[in-house]
This record gives structure tokens, C-alpha cells and sequence, in this order.
């Protein structure tokens, strides 16, 4: 692809080596990459998403700020929505089969996806698909074809499939054609570049081999770091354990001052652009003023500036001054319902078992009253201000 007259390809040694550096654990072939970026081409790089949730959470934008790293260089960026692969669903971080989902779910999940990811990304420098359009045309003949490149050791041999296979769990043939799918992608879009988390390793190099048997250039890959969740394992969605881009901002403050003293330097890395030179003397300040940096410059990302000192602001009134925040997250419900539903089915909780945990931990304050619920099936007969846990509040509003 030639540059055009409108488009400015960066070339600076420096700035490629922080883009080929930072938040990446891999690059498949990094001298070659480097020397198409040095060469003042314009690249296309891909990333996609499957919307198996209705959010996008801050893992999923370590990808997106390196799209955006590529994108200030001035290389064209690719974004795929993965509306059919996400059906199909991909087993590479699970440990078990993951369900297919209907095509209404999936339809309701991406409603705003390409929105969120626009909050890193300028969308409007953007090639923006959806793969079911291709996908969805593929012939029983085209995917044997594919399925041609390779073999089931290939598939079997993975990690996490092998150790289900040596506990006697199911693999679904289904599960043997995700990779084919991701990898057909990228000769969709023709990418030159594709990044994804490392466990997404089988996946990325199927696109390679699947661009080689088609006549195109093989993609390089770069690959990221899975990042730590709230409660100590990677983040995922049907955790529970994430920091969603649509957070409010004082959720999302609160959710980064909740985490281990140990992820910070991690995150300042991986979720923050905060210059690398900065992040190093980071390591020496005290580790709560550290977090509150962090959760600053996070909430700045997906909200403005004067909403994350906002967030910062309610944060030591709350928790530092041991006040009631000013702003607090509502939800509305029906007189006589019960509370754990609602929270559960407002995502407040992940599940009735937290609630039940919660309250046998005396871990549930009804604030109007100052005192903690001991019903686990406490029915809302009035509005509600609750504290849940050390650091969420919600009011309970009935309609």
C-alpha cells in the first residue's frame, strides 16, 4: 500500500521500539516487523473481539491502546466485531467447552462495541467489519480447505485442551474450527499485523498459515500480557472480576483502588499510557498513592479529566474521610422483590452465592438505618442506600 498524500507514516526509531516494547510478551517475527515499520509503508493491523458480553473490560483495551499506538504512527487499523465467531465461541482461555450463544444474544451484547472501543481508538481512521459476512458464506468445500492446513495434534496438543482431553472432558469438533475462523479473518482483511493475548497463540498463527495457503504475505503477530482481574485471577468477563469501559467513573476509581499493591506497576504498563520513564519512579512512592495515581489516569482514558478528579475526590471523601459519597449508583425495582435478585440481575453482584457470602460476612450496611442486613432473603419494601463490601455503594429505588 503506497502512503497517501494525507497520511503520515512515523518512522522514528524510538517511537517504534516503545510500540514493539511496551505491554508486548511476544512477536512473531519481530525483525521483520521492525523493518516494515522502519520502511514507511502503511500496515494493516487487526485486532477483533467477540461479543460474549455486553462489556468491554480494561484486559481488552491493551490490545486497543496498542491499535492506537499503531494508528498515532499512522497505519491503518482494523477492527473486527466478531459476530459469528462469537456464536461459535473460542475455548483458548477456558479450561472448559464454552456454550454456543444464540445469534440474539450475541446481536444484544454488540449493540455498542464498536462505541466502546472508540473510546481508545479513533474510529474514524478505522476499517470496521463484522465477520459474519464472510464467514457465514464460507462452502463445506472452502472449509475443508482450510481444515487441510492442519492437523489434530496440532489442536490436541494446546495446553488447555490437552488437559481436558486427559481428564476425559469433552472437546466439540466446533471447538476444532474457532481457530479457522480467527485465521480466516485476517485473510479477509488481508491484515499485516494481528495482536491478541498470549492465549490466543494457536489462533493467531492459524492466520499465518491460512494467509500462506491463500497466496497472501503471512501476518506478523504481537501479542500481550493477560491481565490480573479484582480478585487475583485473569480478568474475565464470566468472573465477574473486571473493569469495564462503561464503568461509572467513581466504580471504575474505586475497582483500580481495590486492587493488589503487586499489579501496579503491571497496570500503570499495560492499561495506562503513562510514560515508561514515570512508571519506574512509580515503584518507589507509597503504593496507595500510587493506586490513586493509577485510578486517576485510568478514568481519565474513558471519561474526562475533570470526572476523574471528581471520582478521586468522592474516593477520599468516602474512603478516606469515612463520608457517604455524594454520588452514588441507583437501581430501580418493584416493591417486594427480592434483593439479591435485584443485585444480581442489575450485575451489582455476580451471583446469589456472593450475596449470601457478603451477608454472612456482615459485608451488607443499609446506611438509612446503620446497620448490617442479616436476611438472606430480605425483601425491599422501601428505598435502600446500601455500602456492599469496603467499597461499593447503590441505592435502591423502588418505581
Amino acid at each position: 500500500m503506497l502512503l497517501s498524500r494525507n497520511m503520515k507514516i512515523i518512522t522514528d526509531e524510538k517511537k517504534i521500539e516503545e510500540v514493539l516494547t511496551r505491554g508486548v510478551e511476544e512477536i512473531i517475527v519481530r525483525k521483520d516487523l521492525e523493518e516494515k515499520l522502519k520502511s514507511g509503508k502503511i500496515l494493516r493491523i487487526k485486532l477483533g473481539i467477540d461479543p460474549t458480553s455486553p462489556d468491554i473490560h480494561i484486559g481488552r483495551a491493551i490490545p486497543l491502546l496498542k491499535l492506537r499506538d499503531f494508528q498515532e504512527l499512522g497505519h491503518k487499523i482494523i477492527f473486527i466485531v466478531g459476530d459469528f465467531t462469537g456464536v461459535i465461541g473460542d475455548t483458548s482461555d477456558k479450561d472448559s467447552e464454552r456454550p454456543m450463544l444464540s445469534d440474539e444474544v450475541i446481536k444484544k451484547n454488540m449493540k455498542d462495541y464498536v462505541e466502546q472501543a472508540g473510546k481508545i481508538i479513533d474510529l474514524s481512521k478505522c476499517e470496521i467489519f463484522y465477520n459474519s459476512k464472510w464467514l457465514s458464506k464460507l462452502t463445506y468445500g472452502e472449509i475443508g480447505v482450510q481444515a487441510d492446513c492442519f492437523s489434530l495434534s496440532d489442536f490436541s496438543s494446546r495446553e488447555n485442551i490437552k488437559r481436558r482431553l486427559d481428564a476425559g472432558n469433552r472437546v466439540s469438533l466446533r471447538e476444532v474450527l474457532y481457530p479457522l475462523m480467527q485465521g480466516y479473518d485476517s485473510v479477509a482483511v488481508k491484515a499485516d499485523v494481528e495482536i491478541g493475548g498470549t492465549d490466543q497463540r494457536f489462533n493467531l498463527l492459524a492466520g499465518r498459515k491460512l494467509q500462506e495457503k491463500y497466496g497472501q504475505t503471512s501476518q506478523n503477530i504481537i501479542m500481550n500480557p493477560l491481565l490480573i482481574g479484582i480478585d487475583g485471577r485473569k480478568m474475565s468477563s464470566s468472573w465477574g472480576n473486571t473493569i469495564n469501559l462503561k464503568a461509572e467513573p467513581s466504580d471504575m476509581y474505586g475497582k483500580v483502588m481495590s486492587l493488589s499493591d503487586s499489579l501496579i506497576v503491571q497496570y500503570f504498563e499495560l492499561t495506562t499510557r503513562v510514560p515508561m520513564s514515570e512508571v519506574k519512579k512509580i515503584k518507589e512512592m507509597n503504593p496507595r498513592d500510587a493506586k490513586m495515581r493509577l485510578a486517576f489516569e485510568i478514568v481519565k482514558i474513558y471519561h474526562e479529566e475533570k470526572k476523574a478528579k471528581k471520582a478521586e475526590e468522592n474516593f477520599i471523601k468516602t474512603f478516606q474521610k469515612k463520608e457517604i459519597p455524594e454520588e452514588i449508583e441507583e437501581t430501580k425495582c418493584k416493591k417486594g422483590e427480592l434483593l439479591s435478585e435485584v443485585l444480581v440481575k442489575n450485575k451489582i453482584l455476580s451471583s446469589k452465592g456472593e450475596w449470601r457470602r457478603l451477608v454472612l460476612e456482615n459485608a451488607v450496611h443499609n446506611l438509612l438505618k446503620n446497620e448490617n442486613i442479616k436476611d438472606i432473603n430480605l425483601k425491599i419494601l422501601e428505598n435502600l442506600t446500601l455500602k456492599i463490601g469496603k467499597k461499593r455503594f447503590v441505592k435502591i429505588i423502588q418505581k
